[in-house]
């Protein structure tokens, strides 16, 4: 799962939620709404996708301590996630 939303929003007290995007080990390169991501860019034991099309809320207290280090995509990255989530919504680069 990559965390989405602001930090500032993430750290907010009155927040309860995150805004996130599931990753998958099943990658498929061709697909629209799919954003690859390198083992070594997200520190998971293998590459995977973030489906943009399944953008989601969690509540942070379903939220687990990783068993690893965390890594912070990049800003470029967040982006280009945020115009995949508009192709998914119908929206047009």
């Amino acid at each position: 799962m990559a965390i989405v939303s602001l930090d500032a929003r993430n750290r907010h007290e009155r927040a309860d939620t995150v805004l996130a995007v599931p990753l998958t080990t099943s990658v498929h390169k061709d697909v629209p709404t799919h954003v690859f991501l390198s083992a070594g860019e997200t520190g998971l034991p293998a590459d995977s996708a973030a489906r943009a099309e399944d953008v989601t809320v969690i509540r942070k207290a379903s939220l687990i301590e990783p068993r690893s280090q965390l890594r912070k995509l990049s800003d470029q990255r967040i982006c280009e996630l945020a115009s995949k989530i508009s192709v998914a919504m119908g929206c047009l680069p």
